[in-house]
Formats: C-alpha cells, structure tokens, sequence
C-alpha cells in the first residue's frame, strides 16, 4: 500500500508515508480513517513523508481538495518532508486549502519536522 500512517503524542500528530503510485482508493481509506480520528481531536497536526513518490491515479486530486475543505479548520501544523523540488511546490499550492501552517521540510530535516509539530504554542 502506497500509503501508511500512525498516531504520534497521543493521537494528536498522525505521521503518513507516501511511496509509489497512490490511487484514489487509498486515499478514500486514509480520508475515512482520518475523518473517524479527527472526531477526538479538537485541531489535529499532519507529518506527510514522501519518499519514491511515483504520482498518483485520477481522483486522487479531487479527493484531496474534497478533504482539505472538510476539514479546513481542523489542522493546526502541516509538516511536509519531501525528495524533490516538485514536492516543495505542492507544499506551496497546499496552503489555500487548510487554515493550517504548512511548512516543507527536506528528508535530512525531518527530526526538525517532528519537533516543530511537537512543539505547544
């Protein structure tokens, strides 16, 4: 499965590696299980590692924008860690559909990543 995740400080960081070709199937069961988590969390933060990202299939796009809008208001911290610089730019084209801070990290930087999403206010 091209896409994994788990619950880090007690539910409130969920971590999700992304590797291959990601369809939109996978990602309908990563937006439910993430729908059905979100119900405990007042403002949830996102660690999204991408690594030998091949692309993904159509609907995977819709499906994202569909998510990002449902749940506008309920991230707090976006941390994106990425290989290449197309993956940087998405961080970027990201940004208008969340309220929540987003930030591109590289692969060297992901202990940065972890403690900025750890990190209160």
């Amino acid at each position: 499965m091209p896409m994994n995740w788990q619950e880090t400080h007690d539910g409130r960081v969920i971590e999700i590696a992304v590797s291959g070709k990601l369809t939109r199937d996978d990602y309908v069961r990563f937006a439910d299980a993430m729908d059905e988590l979100m119900q405990s969390h007042d403002r949830m933060r996102m660690l999204i590692v991408m690594s030998d990202l091949e692309g993904w299939t159509g609907g995977v796009l819709w499906e994202d924008l569909k998510f990002g809008l449902k749940h506008y208001r309920d991230m707090e911290r976006v941390a994106i860690v990425g290989e290449e610089r197309w993956q940087k730019v998405m961080a970027f084209l990201y940004k208008p559909f969340t309220a929540a801070e987003v930030r591109y990290f590289t692969p060297a930087q992901m202990d940065a990543a972890r403690q900025w999403l750890a990190e209160e206010h």
